[in-house]
C-alpha cells in the first residue's frame, strides 16, 4: 500500500491480486482523492463474484458510510421493495457505487449528500472498473446521471435513456434508470408512488435478460 497520498487516481491504490475480497481490502486504504478525509470509511461493492444483474449507483450516503455497506440507508430501502416485487434476491446481484466515499457539507447536525464532481468520479474510477472486469454481468443497470456519465461519457442524459438498451461494451445488456433516491425526493405521496411504480417497471425489463 503506497504511504502517500496520490490525489486525482486511485490507481496506486490498486492491489496486485485481482479479486473482489482483495480490492475491497485494499479500497479501504484509498487516498486516492480528498474524499476520504472526511468520510467515515470506504463503502465498497456487495454481491455475487458471478452475478448476472449489476447494479452502479452514485456515491454512498450518510447511513452507508456510517454501515460500510452500500445501499441499506432510506433510497436502499426504495431499491429493495422494487427488487422484492419482482422477485430478485439481493444476495445473487451485485451492487456498487461510482464512488466509493460519502461527500457531502454539514449541516448543524446533519450531513447533507453533495453530488460527487468529474474529478472525484474520475480519481475513484479504478475500483468500478475492477468490479465491472471481475463480475462481469449479463445485465448492468446504471442508476441516476452521474453513474450514467462516469460509464457512458458526459454526453449521457437520464432522460433519454431510461428504460431503453443502451450499446454499449460494458455488458451485453445496458440500461439506465432514475437513483432510487429520486423516490424520495417526490414532493408528495402521489408522486413518490408514480415514481416508485416507473422504477420498479423500469427494472422489470431486464428481467427478460436474467
Amino acid at each position: 500500500m503506497p504511504a502517500v497520498e496520490h490525489r486525482g487516481d486511485a490507481t496506486p491504490f490498486l492491489p496486485d491480486r485481482k479479486s473482489l475480497k482483495a480490492l475491497r481490502e485494499a479500497a479501504a486504504g484509498c487516498r486516492g482523492c480528498h474524499l476520504y478525509a472526511n468520510a467515515t470509511q470506504t463503502v465498497f461493492g456487495e454481491g455475487r463474484r458471478d452475478a448476472d444483474l449489476m447494479l452502479v449507483g452514485e456515491v454512498p450516503g450518510d447511513r452507508e458510510d456510517r454501515a460500510g455497506h452500500p445501499f441499506v440507508g432510506p433510497a436502499g430501502r426504495e431499491l429493495d421493495k422494487a427488487l422484492e416485487e419482482l422477485g430478485i434476491a439481493r444476495a445473487d446481484i451485485y451492487i456498487t457505487n461510482v464512488v466509493k466515499h460519502f461527500k457531502f457539507e454539514e449541516r448543524g447536525k446533519r450531513r447533507i449528500h453533495q453530488t460527487p464532481k468529474k474529478l472525484e468520479v474520475d480519481a475513484c474510477f479504478p475500483w468500478l472498473r475492477e468490479e465491472l472486469r471481475l463480475v462481469k454481468p449479463e445485465v448492468l443497470v446504471l442508476l441516476g446521471a452521474t453513474a450514467g456519465k462516469a460509464l457512458l461519457g458526459s454526453k449521457f442524459r437520464l432522460t433519454a435513456n431510461r428504460g431503453k438498451e443502451i450499446e454499449s461494451d460494458l455488458a451485453p445488456y445496458v440500461t439506465a434508470t432514475i437513483h432510487p433516491s429520486a423516490i424520495l425526493r417526490a414532493p408528495d405521496d402521489e408522486a413518490r408512488q408514480r415514481e416508485r411504480r416507473a422504477f420498479t417497471e423500469d427494472l422489470r425489463t431486464v428481467l427478460a435478460r436474467l
